[in-house]
């Protein structure tokens, strides 16, 4: 059966999304060093809210997460590495990990938005396939993972958010209204502005990767490429 969990912090929802999305999108260096999740939780692109996590607080909250099973320790060579152990934990399936994992780091979302952040993580078909995975983790039996929010003033979608850091603050903070002819535009420019912030991503994921290629050479005594 699923292990109850605890209301998870900020700092360890980041963590466990940073796992997730490393351990896809940049593969060869994961599992990840302290260093590499340091990294990767004070991220300035593709995370909501942006957080300053020193190492010390990092490694906190990799023992907490141990203690969850949450988080796995391994040896790599001379650092510690660790991954993690969430679709286990949790018994949910990829597609759902994927889905928390983007809610995890972003905040909450659409199911538009949804699809479009999961991309590298899972390619869902269509938003009826993202729908239908968030409604199962809504009615999960061992308890709900995820949540639909109230529609916001002048939105045309609902939001989903994740509920492993508890339950999410009401925003009733109003939305510009678009004009007619207008929500095409803002839609648009909206996927526009993820498409720019996952190639930023991936910028910083090449220099990650060259840092990591570049230790391990020095380790080896042989010449980085």
């Amino acid at each position: 059966m699923p292990v109850a969990l605890p209301t998870l912090s900020l700092l360890e929802t980041r963590v466990v999304g940073v796992l997730v999305e490393k351990q896809h999108t940049v593969p060869d260096a994961y599992p990840l060093t302290l260093n590499a999740l340091v990294t990767g939780c004070n991220q300035k692109t593709s995370r909501d809210p942006i957080v300053d996590a020193s190492d010390a607080e990092v490694q906190a909250t990799i023992d907490r997460l141990q203690a969850l099973s949450l988080v796995v320790e391994s040896s790599g060579g001379r650092v510690m590495r660790y991954s993690h152990n969430v679709d286990r934990v949790l018994q949910v399936p990829a597609q759902a990990v994927a889905l928390l994992t983007a809610l995890m780091l972003r905040g909450p979302q659409t199911v538009g938005e949804l699809r479009i952040n999961c991309e590298r993580l899972h390619r869902f078909a269509d938003t009826s396939a993202v729908e239908g995975f968030l409604h199962e983790l809504a009615a999960r039996p061992a308890g709900a993972l995820v949540a639909e929010l109230p529609r916001q003033p002048g939105a045309r979608e609902t939001r989903w958010a994740q509920l492993l850091s508890g339950a999410p603050p009401i925003e009733n903070a109003p939305l510009r209204t678009a004009a007619a002819g207008e929500g095409a535009e803002v839609v648009m420019m909206s996927e526009l502005a993820t498409l720019k912030a996952n190639v930023t991503q991936l910028r910083d994921e090449i220099t990650v990767l060259k840092a990591t290629v570049a230790k391990l050479c020095a380790e080896l005594g042989v010449a980085a490429p």
